[in-house]
């Protein structure tokens, strides 16, 4: 992707250069079709911008159980308008 490309995301607002949610979702079922314990008992770390919107925290709070993890680690060096605030992880206010 060309720097001009990003420039333009940047000005409409359109997000294109962080990684999309299928992406993650296809890579990572990638390593559970190869070893369905990838993940088993282990501590995922996300250093976000902001850990309430990133993509990664989404998909693995929302698949924190069917992966075994034992811990979702997210970071990030400036506050989120959305912190302690109650999210609606699921459309339709669905639950984990």
């Amino acid at each position: 992707m060309s720097r001009e490309n990003l420039a333009k995301a940047k000005k409409a607002k359109n997000d294109e250069f962080y990684t999309q949610y299928v992406d993650i979702q296809k890579e990572v079922e990638s390593y559970i079709e190869y070893n369905p314990d990838t993940f088993r008992n282990k501590i995922v770390y996300c250093n976000c911008d902001d850990p309430y919107e990133s993509n990664f925290f989404r998909y693995f709070v929302l698949n924190f159980k069917r992966l075994g993890l034992k811990k979702l680690i997210t970071t990030s060096y400036k506050p989120s308008p959305v912190a302690n605030t109650l999210l609606e992880l699921v459309a339709g206010g669905g639950q984990l």
